[in-house]
């Protein structure tokens, strides 16, 4: 069938290259209804004839004339100019979160409505909740698709602000609604215990060699994150007047291992801490393993350490010692959490963690099972007390009559 302004191509099926702009229309019939979608390469209109299931990302005839720039366009120029400023680790996360979102990349920003959105979740939804996937993955099967949608809105908010796209996109909404969070689902996330309390902690201290055992001790005493405890300096201890300076941070690659020491920690402003006694004795004990050429604080034979080390480590200790914990970020929430306890309040939380965001700050220390289990005995204890100064000490069943004497008609 003729096409106006495109070319049909020879060897080929359903793809046509428009004469103008020279890119490609592809064409797929599925269950008596024709799809289509255009593409800036042959290679990929091939790839979507070949692998298209008639998910309702395709794009129809107002959608191939739009102005617009495409999800793909959006998030190609955006890595070319936002990435720079992130951290490696970040572009690697969100490079790997984008691959869901490669679904619907072709359509034009104005063309992805809630609609679309809502497909594209059911789509995702679908794969996932299958019995072969779900199999295959156990516990660690995907639960929701929150992070995808998060990405997306990043993607946008960054489409939103940006000058080289401000005046398409002034008057576009965000189509993630708080419906899709919710039709993402597929099952509950696993219980994870994330705050780890003193007396844990110090057991699980007990079963780390002696450098892990440092970096964790140190880590706790400063509610730092790992990365930061790995790329600590000697030129940023000042032991004279009880400061040290958390400005460094170590990246890691995809495999855990080091990849650079970025200048600066996540939220880009260095963060001062207290020399304790505790923290004075680990620095000491640290002395003795200085190196010449070496500024790291922890190293092994001068060089950095590796995450993966770290977490071998981590990982033996907690299941030798039996605690109900893992990872590497729980000493960063424990301790956030005894800071809002001992402090009384969200300020001695911020102190210690060192974050901006009140509401983070908030989520290291809220309260958990623990808390709900002590707080409990405190009002059972508190309502002991009250009856028992009324007479009553504990509650009484001699006088329940019970039911079943009435179902048998055997009630004197």
């Amino acid at each position: 069938m003729a096409k106006k302004n495109y070319k049909k191509l020879k060897g080929t099926v359903g793809i046509y290259q428009n004469i103008a702009t020279k890119h490609y229309l592809a064409e797929k019939k599925i269950k008596g209804k024709n799809h289509n979608a255009t593409f800036k390469t042959l290679y990929e209109a091939k790839e979507w004839r070949k692998n298209f299931d008639g998910i309702s990302f395709n794009q129809n005839s107002d959608e191939l004339n739009s102005s617009y720039a495409t999800l793909k366009e959006v998030w190609e120029t955006m890595q070319r100019d936002h990435f720079p400023t992130l951290a490696t680790s970040t572009k690697m996360i969100w490079t790997r979160r984008y691959k869901l979102l490669e679904l619907i990349e072709h359509l034009p920003m104005d063309k992805i409505t809630p609609s679309k959105i809502t497909s594209w979740v059911n789509h995702w939804v679908a794969e996932f909740s299958n019995e072969e996937y779900q199999a295959n993955r156990g516990q660690a099967g995907r639960c929701n698709l929150n992070n995808e949608l998060n990405m997306f809105v990043t993607i946008f908010n960054w489409y939103k602000d940006s000058e080289k796209y401000e005046k398409e996109a002034l008057f576009l909404t965000n189509p993630v609604k708080k419906k899709h969070r919710t039709l993402g689902f597929i099952k509950p996330v696993p219980d994870k215990k994330k705050q780890i309390d003193l007396e844990d902690a110090f057991l699980f201290f007990e079963y780390l060699q002696p450098l892990y055992k440092s970096i964790a001790m140190l880590q706790f005493y400063c509610a730092a994150r790992i990365g930061e405890i790995a790329g600590l300096q000697w030129s940023n201890i000042d032991i004279k007047n009880r400061r040290m300076l958390i400005k460094h941070t170590v990246i890691w690659d995809s495999h855990k291992v080091f990849l650079e020491l970025k200048p600066f920690p996540k939220n880009k402003e260095p963060r001062p801490v207290f020399i304790t006694d505790e923290i004075l004795e680990l620095l000491k004990q640290r002395e003795a393993f200085r190196e010449l050429g070496c500024d790291y604080v922890f190293h092994v034979e001068g060089k950095p350490i590796n995450y993966g080390t770290v977490l071998v480590n981590y990982k033996g200790a907690q299941r030798k010692s039996g605690v109900p914990y893992s990872g590497t970020h729980i000493l960063r929430h424990g301790m956030a959490k005894l800071a809002r306890q001992v402090g009384g309040g969200l300020d001695a939380v911020i102190a210690m963690t060192g974050h901006k965001d009140i509401k983070l700050a908030d989520h290291y220390s809220k309260c958990d099972e623990d808390d709900q289990r002590e707080f409990s005995e405190k009002i059972m204890k508190h309502i002991r007390k009250s009856r028992t100064g009324k007479g009553q000490e504990t509650a009484s069943f001699a006088n329940v009559v019970s039911l079943t004497h009435y179902k048998n008609g055997t009630s004197n």
